[in-house]
């Protein structure tokens, strides 16, 4: 008798912990409501359009006609133009992405130095990260212009002829990729890796002083493993945001020139869709962009495994 009231109390039990847990999930997708359905109606359905758009022709005006892979195919056996726009994109994100995040983690690593007026620092350099990327883009055609910029008048004096940065197709994706390490981006990483920098244990840098090592042996033994999650973090958001933000700054800057050579992806859709009117390529387009996102990102976290390290 007694061992049934026993089981029959721990079904209870059971029960009322199954029943909370319920409860505790119910709450927990209520918070998260307002992101799943933002992200069901500004992403995933869109992303849905734009696959399905991909397989039609479309010019926005006349009817929608279902072609299938056409579009597919004319991009990848008959789109010459499409290769060297897919040559320029891979080139600008790999890049710029380790561009951005060598040169924030360096600036993090100099603002958690113990140097008087730091924070002034940190202020300056962030103040071009909050510039709108129109009025980046426009200053630094006027200090690169090839007879009023700036730069080419230093470099005159210093008895050298600066050549015309943004019509050169050996300069102009250079210059591209030294504009993006002043953008928002970059200025976001840079707080993100001061900020994992100050969480490193101390007691490690002392056993490390203790052994006699010096900067680089610290750097690269004690502080990259201790923030390799947030690293990887960076990583992945640095690939999207340059993908992403490509068209906002390129556009402005040199609208794909000189000669396709920063005709990268996004400009490619702009002008597909709005300027020749082909939703459907355009849709196609925006498909592969998708997936070289994807793809480098699935990339990252696989080769995480071998050299993130997480604390347990």
């Amino acid at each position: 008798m007694g061992l049934r009231l026993n089981s029959e109390e721990n079904l209870a039990e059971k029960a009322t912990k199954s029943k909370s847990k319920q409860n505790n999930n119910l709450v927990a997708y209520a918070f998260l409501s307002p992101w799943i359905i933002g992200f069901i109606l500004f992403s995933g359905f869109p992303i849905l359009v734009s696959f399905f758009l991909s397989l039609t022709e479309w010019n926005l005006l006349g009817d929608i006609k279902f072609i299938g892979l056409k579009n597919y195919i004319e991009m990848f056996m008959t789109g010459s133009r499409f290769w060297n726009t897919l040559k320029v994109t891979l080139i600008y994100v790999i890049f710029g992405v380790l561009a951005s995040v060598i040169w924030s983690l360096f600036l993090a690593v100099l603002l958690n130095m113990k140097v008087k007026g730091i924070g002034i620092f940190e202020f300056i350099f962030f103040i071009p990260a909050v510039t709108p990327i129109v009025a980046l883009v426009f200053s630094f055609q006027l200090m690169l212009h090839d007879q009023l910029g700036i730069v080419n008048y230093i470099l005159s004096i210093m008895g050298i002829d600066g050549p015309n940065w943004l019509n050169s197709t050996t300069w102009a994706m250079p210059v591209v990729i030294f504009i993006t390490l002043f953008t928002y981006s970059t200025g976001q990483m840079m707080l993100i890796f001061s900020a994992a920098l100050k969480d490193v244990p101390k007691e490690l840098y002392e056993a490390c002083d203790i052994d006699g090592a010096g900067f680089f042996k610290k750097f690269f033994n004690v502080t990259l493993p201790s923030i390799s999650p947030i690293l990887l973090f960076n990583l992945v958001i640095s690939c999207v945001n340059i993908l992403n933000g490509s068209f906002s700054l390129i556009y402005p800057l040199t609208n794909g020139g000189p000669n396709g050579a920063t005709n990268v992806l996004s400009l490619d859709i702009y002008n597909n869709a709005f300027k020749l009117f082909r939703m459907g390529y355009a849709s196609a387009l925006s498909v592969v962009l998708f997936a070289i996102i994807a793809i480098f990102s699935i990339v990252q976290f696989k080769l995480s495994s071998k050299w993130v390290y997480y604390e347990n």
